[in-house]
């Protein structure tokens, strides 16, 4: 499969402004690696549509109608039926877009703010749930190596009472992917109260949101990305979240090194 397939790429950009009767041919195209009759009369017959919905469909994918948009589909899947496989072809496309995706989101004086309250705060908790919360795992671990006080914190109850603890020295990273788990938000909400100081990871870009967190870390997403059917959802955290990383690490390069090696060697130590 072609890592870049423009006219899949093109049916995903216009899906959510389809009826549901061009997404089901929406589908049929984006899922299809075989060729076929993709006469307009055959594809009628199979998706039980009409072969103006065809049309309208291909217009909407910015085609000038059907027979234009299966000439180029036909090219590409020609294409795609050389490479690799397509079911991996199509898992690596999608890594791609998201990478495309997050390197677009990337705000340098983000990054930098959220490493200076990092460095400044006396206790970081990390909340998460689900995939959210192996991420917040992950953050945690990694950001303990430098030094920091930190914990993630995954189970509701902990979660709440944590919140209720929480101060102005205290830096809550939230993670979310959909920016709407009511768990992660409820303790977001009961800390923020209580004088901490916020940071959500998140694809969510709504103003609540924004007003809620002293600073929010945009993540790229996908269509029904939250299931996890194709492509792990921590993916596109753990992008921004190695990122955030490598700002911090690089910020007190020789301390933090030095604070890294003696973990290191701690976890080598058999004594």
């Amino acid at each position: 499969m072609k890592l870049e397939n423009p006219v899949v790429r093109q049916i995903l950009e216009v899906y959510d402004s389809l009826t549901a009767v061009e997404k089901s041919i929406a589908d049929f195209f984006t899922a299809n690696h075989e060729q076929e009759d993709f006469s307009s009369k055959a594809i009628a017959n199979r998706l039980f549509v009409s072969e103006a919905s065809l049309s309208r469909f291909a217009k909407k994918c910015g085609y000038k109608g059907f027979r234009e948009f299966i000439y180029e589909y036909e090219r590409v899947l020609g294409e795609n039926q050389n490479e690799i496989g397509f079911y991996a072809g199509r898992v690596i496309e999608t890594y791609e877009e998201l990478l495309k995706k997050s390197r677009e989101l990337i705000d340098d004086g983000r990054m930098q703010r959220v490493e200076k309250m990092l460095t400044e705060c006396k206790r970081v908790r990390v909340y998460g749930k689900g995939s959210s919360g192996y991420a917040a795992q992950e953050f945690s671990i990694r950001f303990m190596r430098m030094g920091m006080d930190i914990e993630a914190i995954t189970d509701n109850h902990i979660m709440k009472m944590s919140s209720a603890l929480a101060d102005s020295d205290t830096l809550i990273m939230a993670i979310s992917l959909s920016g709407t788990t009511g768990e992660v938000l409820s303790a977001v909400r009961r800390a923020r109260k209580n004088g901490a100081k916020i940071v959500m990871i998140t694809s969510n870009r709504s103003a609540e949101l924004l007003t809620l967190c002293d600073e929010v870390i945009p993540i790229a997403g996908i269509k029904n990305m939250a299931a996890g059917t194709m492509i792990s959802p921590q993916f596109p955290i753990q992008i921004m979240i190695d990122i955030l990383f490598t700002y911090f690490f690089q910020t007190d390069f020789g301390n933090r090194l030095n604070l890294y090696n003696e973990t290191l060697a701690a976890l080598y130590d058999n004594q």
